[in-house]
């Protein structure tokens, strides 16, 4: 093989691994985004969900306060 050859055959295995490199940081970009859209969406669902909780605790409080009220005014008609 003649030195040209070599220097003809580097330059190839050089332009192929930086060619696989290329593909590689698109790919992780590409998923890199994903994730991130993936972990924004997540985000607005905890939200929601904190919301959602906070708004059950609130009702739950309400029933708990309506049933002690009317536990104490079944209790008034026991006393009587």
């Amino acid at each position: 093989m003649s030195p040209s050859d070599q220097e003809t055959d580097s330059l190839g295995s050089l332009e192929d691994r930086i060619q696989r490199a290329v593909q590689l940081v698109s790919r992780l970009r590409q998923e890199r985004e994903a994730a991130v859209q993936e972990a924004a969406e997540a985000r607005r669902a905890a939200a929601v969900l904190a919301d959602e909780v906070k708004t059950l605790q609130a009702e739950r409080k309400q029933v708990r306060s309506r049933i002690e009220k009317l536990l104490g005014q079944i209790d008034q008609l026991s006393a009587s």
